[in-house]
């Protein structure tokens, strides 16, 4: 893939945090997961890939390895629940069947909310993950859980951030960024500030339904839309498919130079 041209700014850097992030641990995310850190020993970012309906965590920890993306760690979760009925290992974020075997039309994701809010309190805690590198990339039913982990979050920075007293005005903390792969909204946003994560949604053409991309714009400030043809996930020997995601990661991921002293951020040019 040829590298896209940038614009690069320097900021001096908030708060210096660790070059090399501890791993998170077996004992406070209470599922099964695979991590790896950077390739480059600069563990700036972190990526959290997020399944489809009826996979494994397997594939996604594949794929975010071959990313290669520069100063980012990865992080794959495996859906808790096992889909009943099936002779192979097949997960689902939350409850999807009813029990005639037909998809539930109006899921209830409490279950996978309450799981991804614990793991992003351990990663933001124990593991000391600025919120603003924590990236998430998730593929259908997953992507819709990680978009409603994003707005959960703000949600809850912008409660915090109203309860806090102090003479200073106290920052709500987005999410970094969100990639979702055909997988909308499960609910309709009702926010007094929209969410500042940047969202990128991947989608075949006739895949969303109708008012689904005006849910994502009515609970996020900076949404971009990518429609391609095919179906699934975005296919690793086509590059029209994969660039415009390479692109918004160039936009959004952090960069790490020198000694740490300064940030480096990257804007595209037209």
């Amino acid at each position: 893939m040829d590298s896209p041209s940038t614009d690069i700014h320097l900021a001096a850097a908030s708060a210096l945090s660790s070059r090399v992030k501890p791993a998170p641990q077996t004992s406070s995310i209470r599922t099964k997961f695979f991590y790896s850190p950077s390739d480059d020993g600069t563990d700036e970012n972190l990526l959290i890939l997020l399944h489809g309906l009826g996979d494994t965590n397997l594939p996604f920890a594949r794929l975010g390895r071959s990313l290669k993306l520069p100063q980012t760690a990865t992080l794959a979760l495996r859906a808790p629940d096992v889909i009943p009925f099936l002779y192979e290992q097949a997960f689902q974020w939350y409850p999807s069947f009813d029990q005639l075997g037909d998809l539930i039309e109006r899921p209830d994701p409490s279950p996978a909310l309450n799981l991804f809010k614990d793991v992003l309190d351990h990663l933001t805690g124990e593991c000391g993950w600025p919120p603003h590198r924590i990236h998430l990339f998730g593929f259908a039913q997953g992507g819709s859980v990680a978009a409603e982990a994003c707005l959960q979050w703000w949600r809850r920075e912008l409660e915090l951030s109203s309860l806090r007293v102090t003479d200073k005005e106290t920052p709500v903390r987005p999410l970094g960024s969100l990639v979702t792969i055909s997988g909308p909204l499960l609910s309709y946003p009702t926010l007094s500030k929209p969410c500042e994560t940047p969202v990128l949604v991947f989608h075949r053409p006739h895949e969303l339904k109708n008012g689904a991309l005006a849910a994502f714009r009515k609970g996020f400030s900076r949404v971009k839309d990518v429609e391609r043809a095919g179906e699934g996930m975005p296919r690793a020997n086509l590059r029209e498919e994969w660039q415009p995601i390479m692109e918004f990661w160039s936009e959004v991921l952090g960069r790490r130079s020198g000694d740490g002293l300064y940030e480096v951020t990257t804007g595209m040019t037209s």
